[in-house]
């Protein structure tokens, strides 16, 4: 990023792997909002531009990913669109199925090698996570501590069929011996400058059907069928030849036709396509097959390799794919970010601009005499609390700077490291106004790991609002995306509400899920893979727009109504948007309707004064149907 205005230098430290810090020297530190905008507040802040929350899940360039037609293609060289291989639940069983290449990026990260016990070898950063017999490990973690997360160890069994063979180089000799018996014939004489004439054979009688191909495949092996006793004979030689195990099947009784049947399962299954890359794919296929292997996939070591490689990910519509004979999760957060309203550029760059200089521009602006000490907002862009804050530590000196000065100041983050100021914060509530506001956005714990890996998981930012609460300080709660059949039961809510209201928080927004341009295409595949029931009722509630229908949110506004009189949170006072009618509204920072938890806003509600200059332009109030009133 060599024209970052500002640049001092760019660093990568070993404590953040795979993120660039640009360093720069800040202009100004305080951002106008827009007069006309529906936000409660006229300042940000924004100590850092890119996010470090990102959830980056990397292979190395060369693993194989396992491809719709059962060939194998290096990760490096997958494009948006491809048609690969992936896996979803079926009652209680996974099965292989075939998915889309959503996204796909590339960084630098620590590389780590993952050996198994048949061979498999598997280059990935630590991050990255393996469906296991007893669930998705990450390559490296620990039992305790920041870094405390399910990892791989020696007492776990990967899932997949395990190391094939590499495919092979097609040259013309191979090309030459791979002529008899392929309807592909005359391409390959074509090659040769052989003129070849096509015609058919065994068409379909009275009392036959039409012979369509030689060869055939069964749920469990590989099969090719003849009555040449030779043809037979150097078929199996040559699977012999290869390694691949095979077994002559003797007719039925109303067959002359004989059968050499492979054996071994899926993984022997593969190696034999992977070897001779048949030019015929359709039964390479590995479809609706269910997910089990007699391949020894043992863990036997993860070991740091000690450098820095290039790295790569995808996204997939079934939030996997198999890596080297294993199922290997993906990267769902770079499309999920979009539909839980956070931007999936910024969510995921890797390249984070820090304002160094931030606090020293924020107190000189805040000592103007110009300076109403109007309200400021933080974690409305980018989150002031990422994992970039822990090495810069920019927060202490900006609310320092914002309580000295008298400013009134709110905080929005879902990042865990707030509880280390816990104790700045209570020393400023002493000084200034100050709202505090956390974000969780699914609660269901399944839904949370199969759309959200990487983030802190809700009960975790549970943890957080309680430590707030205890401390005497304010603290509202985003519960969004409500997700509709899926999340809007009456018993999933109130546990959430529930919850909520146990650690303390002193109000609650509750948000239906939002389908803009770009996420509604990859939730909607999603949906569909996954619970296909619901596709129709979703198609109907967001018809052609991104805010769910006004009967859907009356009817959530009439579930959730007493669920929070049950649990003490009726009585909210909040605060509204900007050009919204009244305290009741609903909606996430960004959107056009926005209710704010109380808590989450500077006591004494929204700011008063604003320059002539910066005063909201008329506009037209939204219908009250179109509210969800909540607080």
């Amino acid at each position: 990023m060599p024209s970052i205005r500002g640049l001092l230098r760019s660093v990568q430290v070993p404590e953040f792997p795979g993120l660039t810090f640009h360093e720069v020297r800040a202009r100004s530190a305080l951002n106008a909002v827009p007069g006309d905008s529906s936000m409660p507040f006229p300042y940000t802040i924004n100590p850092y531009r890119g996010c470090s929350h990102s959830c980056v899940y990397c292979l190395s360039g060369d693993t194989r990913v396992l491809m719709a037609d059962g060939t194998q293609r290096p990760i490096s060289e997958l494009r948006v669109g491809d048609r690969i291989i992936g896996t979803e639940k079926r009652e209680s069983r996974r099965h292989y199925v075939t998915t889309e290449v959503l996204a796909h990026w590339s960084t630098v990260k620590p590389a780590f090698r993952v050996e198994l016990a048949d061979g498999t070898e598997i280059v990935a950063s630590g991050d990255h996570r393996f469906l296991t017999a007893r669930g998705w490990k990450h390559v490296t973690g620990s039992m305790g501590g920041a870094d405390q997360r399910p990892n791989l160890t020696t007492d776990d069994t990967m899932l997949g069929f395990g190391r094939t063979v590499t495919s092979l180089d097609v040259r013309a000799d191979h090309r030459r011996g791979y002529l008899a018996g392929l309807d592909r014939t005359a391409d390959h004489l074509r090659h040769e400058g052989i003129h070849t004439t096509r015609f058919e054979s065994s068409r379909a009688t009275g009392y036959r059907k039409p012979l369509s191909a030689i060869g055939v495949q069964t749920r469990s092996a590989g099969e090719a069928s003849n009555r040449d006793e030779e043809i037979l004979s150097r078929t199996q030689e040559a699977l012999s030849g290869s390694g691949v195990d095979s077994v002559l099947e003797d007719p039925g009784p109303a067959s002359h036709v004989r059968t050499v049947r492979v054996r071994g399962g899926l993984r022997e299954q593969l190696r034999f396509p992977h070897l001779v890359d048949p030019a015929i794919r359709r039964k390479c296929s590995v479809e609706g097959a269910a997910v089990r292997s007699d391949a020894d996939l043992r863990v036997v070591s993860v070991r740091s390799l000690g450098v820095e490689m290039p790295m790569f990910d995808i996204t997939t519509g079934t939030g996997d794919f198999v890596a080297n004979g294993v199922v290997s999760h993906n990267c769902f957060a770079r499309r999920t970010h979009e539909w839980l309203e956070f931007d999936s550029g910024r969510d995921f760059d890797t390249q984070v601009v820090v304002k160094t200089n931030l606090v020293e521009v924020l107190r000189k602006e805040l000592a103007r005499p110009s300076w109403q000490r109007e309200h400021v907002a933080l974690g409305t862009n980018t989150d002031p609390y990422q994992r970039a804050e822990g090495r810069y530590r920019l927060m202490p000196g900006v609310i320092r700077a914002l309580a000295d000065s008298g400013t009134p100041f709110s905080i929005l983050t879902k990042g865990t490291l707030l509880r280390r100021d816990v104790p700045l914060l209570t020393e400023a509530a002493g000084k200034v106004p100050l709202g505090l506001g956390i974000s969780m956005a699914i609660w269901d714990d399944e839904l949370h790991q199969a759309l959200e890996p990487g983030v802190p998981s809700p009960r975790a930012r549970l943890d957080l609002v309680r430590a707030l609460t205890d401390a005497g300080l304010p603290c509202g709660v985003f519960l969004a995306p409500v997700l509709p059949g899926l999340t809007d039961d009456e018993e999933s809510l109130d546990a959430a509400i529930g919850a909520i209201a146990a650690a303390g928080a002193t109000g609650i927004t509750v948000i239906p899920l939002h389908l803009r341009p770009g996420a509604r295409e990859w939730f909607m595949a999603w949906l569909a893979r996954t619970h296909p029931d619901l596709v129709p009722r979703y198609e109907r509630m967001y018809a052609r727009r991104a805010y769910v229908s006004a009967e859907y949110r009356s009817w959530l506004s009439a579930r959730v109504a007493p669920l929070l009189t049950r649990h003490g949170l009726d009585r909210q006072s909040g605060g509204a948007a900007r050009q919204v009618d009244g305290p009741l509204a609903t909606g996430v920072p960004g959107d056009e309707e926005v209710g704010f938890p109380e808590g989450s806003l500077p006591t004494g509600g929204l700011p008063g004064v604003r320059p002539p200059w910066q005063q909201p332009a008329p506009s037209v109030e939204e219908p009250a149907a179109e509210q969800l009133t909540l607080l």
